[in-house]
């Protein structure tokens, strides 16, 4: 389903790098950086906060070191931001990405 790849890390740990539909927004992507022990874990990260349809089939958009630096530094291990990637724009909490798609009450 999504475009992405991964890394492997020196102490074998992963980063994942995904291509996502943006929740609650059609027709825009987020590019969403995952740190864990493995890439199916990494998945599961995914999962558990929702993105119930997630697949990594191949590495065809690898993290690159930039991005592996920002979801290392980051202290949840998943950062988000709008695709395809503003360079001038930071990365955001995983947090931020669900609710900026939820409507809001009025």
């Amino acid at each position: 389903m999504a475009e992405g790849g991964f890394v492997r890390l020196l102490d074998g740990s992963v980063v994942v790098a995904l291509s996502l539909p943006r929740p609650g927004a059609p027709g825009r992507a987020v590019r969403v950086l995952v740190h864990a022990a493995s890439r199916p874990r990494a998945l599961t990260r995914l999962r558990n906060l929702g993105l119930r349809s997630v697949y990594l089939r191949g590495n065809t958009a690898p993290p690159t070191p930039d991005e592996v630096s920002a979801v290392l530094h980051h202290p949840d291990g998943i950062v988000w931001r709008p695709a395809p990637c503003d360079s001038t724009e930071g990365w955001h909490p995983v947090t931020g990405l669900f609710r900026a798609s939820r409507p809001r009450a009025a």
